[in-house]
């Protein structure tokens, strides 16, 4: 599988303050306008989508353990499940259906485990594409995701991104297959690509949120999972739904950086439910009653970046 564009996630709070503070500076100028340019307008460019039944094959690099294994394949699986309570995980889910081309349905697919580092502690964007075509089945409607543990060390992980998508490979009918890659932030970067759960590393020190599933890194990297695969369903090829340029693009989700509820305003993530048990906070409910906090989705039909609270 040949990488043909790499989307990098810009989910960091001390990015999009500094863009606040320098909007003259070209990729902070871009974070800046998540949060103040209204209203935000994601250009459709024609390309495919990918819509239907839509199968997530996930690549385990590293040693996860069982319990952070099952909070992330319980968010995916989290978002075609219907029965769980308001706020849900498939109620933010469903503002995908708003894009061109319908609803979009997720499931689990293939799963690998490489606990032994195959291709070493650190890894290339070309690296991670060989690791994602290790899960492919060939079809078409998938998205092959590698994640990479903690101790893992990816090209651009934690000074520009968290998380990134792109297409390569062959596929039956586009000739390329989405793939995406999410890292846990927990002892690299938490302050970068675990807030709201860790202090950032620039901007107002607040008291961090406590994450809903008690762990900062696993949190962090369900909000880059919940980036990734919405940039990947509205964008797969670099010529869906973006605003800005190719190589960089605002998409779904990394349109609305740093938005979670209602009231959001750099360093603030606005209104979001407290756990009045464990005092975590979060937005949404999925599968088997796990909590998670889930950033705002912009919504074609309002051009405003949609939040659960």
């Amino acid at each position: 599988m040949a990488s043909t564009s790499h989307l990098a996630i810009w989910v960091t709070f001390f990015l999009a303050l500094s863009s606040f503070l320098s909007p003259c500076t070209a990729t902070m100028r871009k974070l800046s306008a998540l949060v103040q340019q209204q209203p935000l307008m994601l250009k459709y460019h024609n390309g495919p989508l990918l819509k239907g039944n839509i199968t997530v094959n996930v690549v385990w690099y590293g040693k996860f353990s069982p319990i952070q294994r099952s909070i992330l394949v319980d968010f995916v699986q989290s978002l075609s499940s219907h029965h769980t309570p308001q706020p849900s995980v498939s109620s933010w889910w469903q503002t995908t259906e708003r894009y061109r081309g319908g609803p979009c349905t997720v499931a689990v697919g293939n799963q690998i485990l490489d606990q032994t580092y195959s291709l070493g502690k650190t890894l290339t964007d070309q690296k991670l594409a060989a690791l994602a075509a290790k899960a492919s089945t060939g079809r078409n409607a998938a998205v092959n995701m590698v994640l990479t543990d903690a101790d893992v060390a990816v090209d651009g992980f934690c000074m520009s991104r968290c998380g990134s998508h792109g297409s390569g490979g062959e596929g039956r009918k586009t000739g390329r297959l989405a793939y995406a890659w999410v890292g846990n932030p927990a002892s690299q970067c938490p302050g970068q690509c675990a807030w709201p759960f860790h202090q950032p590393i620039y901007g107002p020190q607040t008291a961090p949120l406590v994450p809903p599933n008690g762990d900062v890194g696993v949190d962090g990297m369900v909000i880059s999972l919940a980036t990734v695969l919405a940039g990947a369903v509205t964008n797969p090829f670099e010529n869906g739904y973006f605003q800005g340029t190719r190589d960089a693009p605002l998409e779904a989700v990394s349109a609305c950086t740093g938005i979670f509820g209602t009231g959001a305003y750099p360093g603030y993530t606005g209104e979001v439910v407290l756990d009045k048990t464990t005092g975590a906070s979060y937005n949404a409910v999925g599968v088997r009653g796990r909590k998670h906090l889930l950033p705002a989705m912009w919504d074609p039909q309002t051009s405003t970046c949609k939040t659960l609270v």
